[in-house]
């Protein structure tokens, strides 16, 4: 985010987990990861992965602990929720935390997403429907199942 040109990141390079996510999708994540090839710098982020099963986070650290051999200069990012920090996988990389706190402020995270998410030409998409043609956006009611 340093320049407003940086891209975000590709589908590829972000898994989010969930208590369903399975040993195959975190070992698929792990081998883009840590193999090296010609993908460039990037920087791949595993989030929630606090929400992943007990089985499937050994199988992940220990294909981590496989893997890491064969590339020292990898760039994994893994974002969990400070209050599940006990659950397996943050447990068994706490050696590696890092309390992060944000660099830039919250307007200009704000222009950097708005800079990649509006929609050059507004055309009928759904684009149209959200503030200033962006083609993301969040729809929440304080009251549930509301036909969101």
């Amino acid at each position: 985010m340093n320049s407003p040109e940086q891209p975000l990141p590709t589908f590829d390079e972000v898994l989010l987990c969930t208590p369903q996510t399975s040993a195959e999708q975190v070992g698929l994540f792990l081998r883009r990861c840590l193999i090296p090839c010609h993908g460039g710098d990037r920087i791949y982020t595993m989030l929630y992965a606090d929400e992943l099963s007990y089985d499937v986070s050994c199988r992940a650290e220990e294909l981590f602990q496989r893997l890491q051999r064969y590339n020292s200069s990898y760039r994994l990012v893994i974002l969990c929720n400070c209050e599940r920090d006990n659950s397996y996988l943050p447990s068994a990389f706490s050696h590696y935390k890092v309390h992060m706190i944000p660099q830039r402020s919250r307007a200009e995270i704000q222009q950097y997403l708005q800079h990649h998410f509006r929609v050059a030409q507004p055309s009928n998409s759904a684009a149209s429907v959200f503030k200033e043609h962006m083609c993301v956006g969040i729809v929440s009611s304080r009251r549930a199942g509301m036909g969101k």
